[in-house]
């Protein structure tokens, strides 16, 4: 299937290319970004694409680097030379030891799907309040939302702070409250990915119109 032409978009994950045209590989759902076009896979696993901000857990811990769980086939590998510290040999669990969450940007993946995450980049810290929020990482653009529409409604009406990773888990910080009815938004966004006016169905049960 036809998703876009190169005179509008550049290819990214999930297309080929014949000619000027861009076809999707998979069947998946069509995101638009900073002038790319892809097409999400509707599996559960998420795909890895070098410069996705993505959410992590430390899964294993060596002398001069950590092993990160990014919700892809395959762990990550994180250098000391990439994090925010001056870390020394040896005490790399003083700073992150399992179980630790943290935001990264995918820096390197080659042929092999060898996978390397960097913490030197916008957003990319130690995640150290609030909770994460697994979902599908096909249902990454529609929590999102067309330009972020969606993220900016789910805080207008919950006034809890939220960042969604490209691997399809969701950091969100506020009361606790607020937080709960934020986690159900989400699901049911999740839930209903694929039926339209779902704007206005999440707009109305933030309201508490239930259906």
């Amino acid at each position: 299937m036809q998703v876009g032409t190169t005179e509008q978009h550049k290819q990214g994950r999930g297309t080929f290319r014949e000619g000027d045209k861009i076809f999707a590989n998979r069947l998946g759902i069509l995101e638009e970004r900073s002038g790319f076009v892809n097409v999400i896979s509707l599996s559960g696993v998420y795909d890895p694409v070098q410069g996705d901000t993505v959410i992590g857990v430390i899964e294993d811990v060596s002398k001069m680097s950590w092993l990160v769980d990014i919700n892809a086939p395959y762990p990550a590998l994180l250098r000391v030379d990439e994090v925010p510290w001056r870390v020394e040999y040896g005490e790399t669990a003083k700073y992150l030891n399992i179980g630790a969450v943290v935001v990264v940007n995918v820096a390197f993946i080659n042929e092999a799907r060898n996978i390397e995450v960097s913490m030197k980049g916008n957003h990319c810290k130690k995640v150290e309040e609030g909770i994460i929020v697994d979902i599908q990482p096909s249902k990454v653009p529609r929590v999102i939302g067309k330009n972020g529409s969606m993220v900016s409604l789910l805080r207008e009406h919950t006034g809890c702070w939220i960042f969604v990773g490209q691997n399809g888990r969701v950091w969100i910080k506020g009361d606790d409250d607020k937080m709960s009815l934020l986690v159900e938004a989400i699901h049911k966004i999740e839930r209903e990915a694929h039926t339209p006016g779902l704007t206005s169905k999440i707009e109305a049960f933030l309201k508490g119109e239930r259906d």
